[in-house]
Parts: C-alpha cells; sequence; structure tokens
C-alpha cells in the first residue's frame, strides 16, 4: 500500500500520489498516461496532473488498481 510519507517530491500537489515504491513499470502510464510521467533520473513514474472530474478520477482509480507495486496512492479525505 503506498505510502504518504514515502510520496515523490515531484508529485504534484493533491489526493494522489506515488510514492517511492514506485518499480518503472509504465502500467501506471498504459491505463491513464495524461496523468504519470517519468523522471529519468529517478526511473520511477509520477502525478504530473490531478483529475477535475469523476471520469479522470476513475482512471486514476484504474491505474493505483493496477500497480504491481501499490506504489500509487490516495490520501484519505
Amino acid at each position: 500500500m503506498a505510502s504518504e510519507k514515502r510520496r515523490l517530491p515531484m508529485n504534484v500537489e493533491g489526493p494522489f500520489f506515488v510514492d517511492s515504491e514506485c518499480t518503472d513499470c509504465e502500467n501506471c502510464r498504459g491505463v491513464a498516461p495524461d496523468f504519470f510521467k517519468r523522471d529519468e533520473a529517478r526511473e520511477v513514474h509520477y502525478i504530473c496532473r490531478q483529475p477535475s472530474n469523476e471520469e479522470e478520477e476513475e482512471m486514476l482509480l484504474q491505474a493505483l488498481e493496477f500497480c504491481p507495486a501499490e506504489a500509487i496512492g490516495r490520501m484519505a479525505a
């Protein structure tokens, strides 16, 4: 399970985040390509844009479910 304590600093502010457990598998970009970018130096992905509607939020929730490292998280409301 993703941890806010391990949240990568390059994530944009908001409820969704990627933590340091990311294995750079690119599954997230396959599911929600507009919301993830790759940090070449660290070889991890991070959230570059937060969702602005329910449809976009659902895409990020699917990416969260498909993450084999469980590195994508959502802060509690």
